[in-house]
């Protein structure tokens, strides 16, 4: 994926041909971007039978079918269907009839009566105008240089003849008549798709061949849109179909379904970019053929801003009449539609694992919300959360890696591990009161005020006036900046306001962050505002930092729901989850406990196994684990953590004191404890220095650890001899244990700190005999 060039934009070009994050299409040279690449010769031309070929996947996991160079699934190959199989044996009647429409008439006409079954033929009980559900053309009959075959069932308000082209030997197309000659919404229909085809080149919507007429004897002169004959299924029908599960290789996965939903997006946002509304998605509207699909059926697109005539659509798959009524359709309409089909397919896929299943569920409600402002606002925006969430699917199902920076969220440098992978101080010696044994390995979550500090930043909206300016403000200077707001105009907008109350919480001004924010909703609207995910993840930091866990995981969860895809509020969800968790297990209440450990862990989960590189999540599974007494499920999260990131050594660190650590008033075993003497040796501390400060400081807890925690019992050959525990016994461990803290009182600051240490040294030594 290229970047997009729109200035002040940072986002990914996506596989629609549009950023991800601003929604703009790419403008950039064909050449550049994947979406208008120069036809592929060894693709052959819309509207022939497409050879055989099979997909280079960039990333493949053996028999699941791997991604394409956009990071969509690679679909099953549909075979090309037969053509007798195709072609409609029997003309029934439309389900439901259809509107007479002559002279604006709506009496439906088709239906049956009186228990009758409807007719194909008769007059409108209303007007008198004569109607006919019979196909104008028959095999055999030629229009122009085209032979019909036979006609298509499912065909709306439209015959669909399946045709042979004379002049081009084993070319098939498809002729696309009135169902009703005197209905003048259907003419009207075809009116506006022969008009729609004409300026339409996208390789997901049917092409027009040209445009024919045809005169049957005591009839009115018909004509016929010529178009590419797509030689495979519809969604509908392939989903419907008893050899689905053959197709497939078993039932259809979530990857699939998100696949479809990309691919239709793509074909929608192209026209929305050209004023057009599509209005009847649905599954029987998208065709897969091979390995791709065709969105078909044009007849009821219209311009963006008609709001005069009457939409046609699908009423399973639109809003409720009273909305389309009030408001007409928009392009959030649409989307809808795309919602409602996706969510139909769904239906037929195999359970999604973890955290995926929910995220597109969060999709669809959000694309079908009943307040139109809650839905997403481009075919983009909702491709993009598809597309992430298809890698959150991809790396639960298969364990796939698929790292990709927030097109939301700016990057933290944040560890939020709660000191587990830090070096001990001193302190953890000298501040130590009574003189008792060590306390056990600490699992608590970090401190919601030091995560809402540390938690990634939205990314700044592009389109905002001041978008461009703030990286110029001085970050700890908002005064400033709040001064410069009366005085310049520009500087007056919704990205400003949130930027100062960023600025203000850094600096400790609670009051002042709250005042900002009420400043961008104000900016934003009443209702909008409400609806806004950036004032929801703001009011959750600022609840956040006044540790008001509680109402800070509602706000994050407001994020989710209109940003299902992105990692940034399931990391934020699963701290508070944690929080709340601590919470239970203070009062006693285990059930509660670990159902929202397990919330935790799902939303972890979900961002951890997608990119290795989120440590923080990777902590936060750790003390999940932890906090469930899974000592060795804790290190081998940690143990993924890759060598290029920052936090690798934290990591490693963390290893080691887990395994050496008592875990909820358990010892670690035999095996825990060779381990950490594996692994000690290994980590790079004070650069490499075998007798750095950081080192002795946890070559000393361990030890101390171990003698704190050992059972007398446990002393003998299976005790683990070596140069960190001594020759296996209890006086070789608290002499090497003395030498550890006569060694720390090297490193003191002060006398009380030296003399404490030398006490501790004292105190631990083996009892002599005189």
């Amino acid at each position: 994926m290229t970047t997009c060039n729109r200035p002040g934009c940072t986002g990914r070009i996506m596989a629609t041909g549009f950023c991800g994050t601003c929604g703009h299409r790419d403008t950039s040279p064909p050449r550049e971007r994947g979406q208008d690449k120069p036809r592929d010769p060894s693709r052959p031309p819309a509207g022939k039978r497409r050879a055989r070929q099979t997909l280079s996947p960039v990333h493949a996991v053996a028999g699941t079918g791997g991604l394409d160079q956009h990071g969509l699934v690679v679909l099953p190959d549909v075979p090309v269907p037969d053509l007798d199989e195709l072609l409609a044996e029997e003309h029934l009647p439309p389900t439901e009839g259809r509107p007479c429409g002559f002279n604006g008439c709506t009496m439906t006409v088709g239906v049956g009566y009186g228990g009758q079954q409807p007719r194909l033929t008769g007059r409108c009980p209303r007007c008198g105008t004569p109607y006919s559900f019979l196909p104008e053309l028959n095999p055999g009959d030629e229009v122009d240089h085209y032979r019909i075959l036979g006609s298509l069932p499912d065909s709306g308000l439209s015959w669909v003849h399946l045709a042979a082209d004379t002049q081009a030997q084993g070319m098939h197309v498809v002729l696309k008549g009135l169902l009703n000659v005197h209905d003048a919404l259907a003419r009207h229909k075809a009116v506006e798709e022969q008009r729609s085809l004409t300026e339409l080149h996208h390789p997901d919507i049917v092409r027009l061949i040209t445009y024919t007429e045809h005169q049957v004897p005591d009839r009115p002169r018909s004509g016929y849109l010529v178009m590419d004959y797509i030689a495979g299924r519809s969604l509908k029908r392939l989903f419907d179909s008893a050899d689905l599960t053959h197709v497939f290789n078993g039932r259809p996965r979530l990857d699939h379904v998100l696949t479809y939903g990309c691919k239709i997006l793509g074909a929608l946002q192209y026209m929305h970019e050209r004023g057009l509304l599509y209005c009847d998605m649905k599954p029987s509207n998208v065709v897969h053929f091979g390995r791709e699909i065709k969105v078909v059926d044009l007849g009821a697109v219209r311009a963006i801003g008609d709001h005069h005539s009457r939409p046609v659509y699908t009423k399973h798959y639109a809003p409720p009449p009273e909305e389309i009524k009030k408001r007409g359709w928009h392009v959030d309409t649409d989307l809808y539609t795309v919602g409602r089909t996706l969510g139909e397919l769904a239906r037929s896929a195999e359970p999604a694992p973890g955290l995926a299943a929910d995220s597109f569920r969060l999709i669809i409600e959000r694309a079908t919300h009943g307040e139109p402002r809650a839905r997403f606002h481009s075919a983009a925006e909702m491709s993009r959360q598809l597309w992430e969430v298809l890698r959150e699917f991809r790396s639960l199902q298969f364990g796939e890696q698929l790292p990709e920076s927030s097109t939301r969220f700016s990057l933290t440098d944040a560890v939020l591990d709660a000191g587990l992978g830090a070096i001990p101080p001193l302190g953890h010696w000298t501040d130590r009161t009574g003189g008792g044994p060590p306390r056990g390995l600490s699992f608590s979550a970090p401190p919601a005020a030091e995560v809402a500090g540390a938690l990634p930043q939205p990314v700044p909206d592009p389109g905002d006036g001041a978008a461009l300016l703030l990286d110029t403000f001085p970050p700890d200077a908002p005064d400033r900046v709040a001064e410069q707001w009366r005085r310049e105009s520009r500087l007056g907008t919704v990205e400003t306001a949130l930027w100062l109350c960023r600025a203000y919480l850094r600096a400790g001004r609670q009051d002042k962050a709250e005042k900002w924010l009420a400043e961008a909703a104000t900016q934003l609207g009443e209702q909008d505002a409400r609806y806004d995910w950036r004032i929801s993840w703001h009011r959750g930091v600022l609840h956040l930092s006044g540790s008001d866990v509680k109402a800070a995981g509602k706000r994050f969860d407001a994020v989710f729901q209109a940003l299902p895809g992105e990692y940034v509020p399931k990391l934020a969800l699963g701290y508070c989850a944690e929080r709340h968790a601590e919470t239970y297990a203070a009062g006693g209440e285990e059930l509660n406990r670990e159902a929202q450990t397990d919330r935790a862990m799902r939303f972890y989960e979900a961002v951890w196994k997608r990119d290795f590189g989120h440590a923080p999540a990777a902590f936060g599974l750790a003390r999940g684990h932890l906090a469930s007494g899974r000592r060795d499920e804790a290190v081998r999260v940690l143990d993924d953590v890759p060598s290029t990131s920052r936090h690798y050594e934290t990591a490693r660190v963390a290893a080691v004191r887990i395994r050496a650590g008592t875990l909820r008033g358990r010892p670690p075993s035999v095996a825990d404890l060779r381990d950490a003497a594996r692994r000690l040796p290994l980590l790079r501390l004070d650069g490499g220095e075998s007798d750095g400060a950081s080192r002795a400081r946890l070559v000393a807890e361990v030890r101390e650890n171990v003698l704190g925690c050992w059972p007398e019992q446990g002393w003998g050959p299976d005790f683990p001899a070596g140069t960190l525990f001594g020759s296996g016994t209890e006086n070789a461990l608290r002499e090497l244990l003395e030498q550890s803290f006569r060694r720390l009182a090297g490193q003191a600051h002060t006398a009380d700190e030296h003399g404490r240490l030398l006490d501790l040294a004292n105190t631990v030594r083996p009892m002599t005999n005189f």
